[in-house]
């Protein structure tokens, strides 16, 4: 009923493993680029003229962490927080992740979370974003989507 396996064939096998596991670990560490360009984005015509400003982020995945470095300028107050959203691109959504910032009208987010396999999902298909919220407009003073 069963062949009896050689040490050679059982040699190959587990050769094969070996490789097969080496390169999912590879692929699973490999770092994934994202950029992030900040903008004011008004929810509507009242916010127009209480925010302002711009900011350039990069983010990092490897594995499940996902590490974020960048800066803002120009807002018409201090920043007061930050968030990583889940939302399709150019649609708001909720916050999933806090993330910290310097409390000024200009400053930096750096940053380091780990990510579920959903976000990463989510990150891959372009469907999340951080927002910063400053005192003028805490419902979001610059936003932009993690893109490669």
């Amino acid at each position: 009923m069963f062949k009896a396996v050689t040490k050679g064939q059982l040699s190959r096998v587990i050769f094969c493993a070996a490789i097969l596991w080496t390169a999912w670990s590879i692929r699973a560490q490999t770092a994934e680029t994202y950029k992030v360009r900040l903008s004011p984005v008004p929810i509507d015509v009242t916010m127009m003229s209480r925010i302002a400003g711009t900011g350039s982020l990069t983010a990092v995945l490897t594995g499940k962490k996902l590490t974020i470095n960048g800066s803002f300028q120009g807002l018409k107050s201090p920043a007061t927080d930050a968030h990583i959203h889940h939302g399709a691109k150019g649609i708001p959504g909720p916050a999933v992740l806090d993330l910290p910032i310097s409390k000024g009208t200009s400053g930096t987010l750096s940053a380091s979370v780990d990510l579920t396999p959903e976000q990463i999902e989510d990150l891959r298909n372009s469907s999340l974003y951080i927002q910063i919220n400053s005192q003028g407009a805490p419902d979001g003073n610059l936003w932009g989507w993690l893109l490669r």
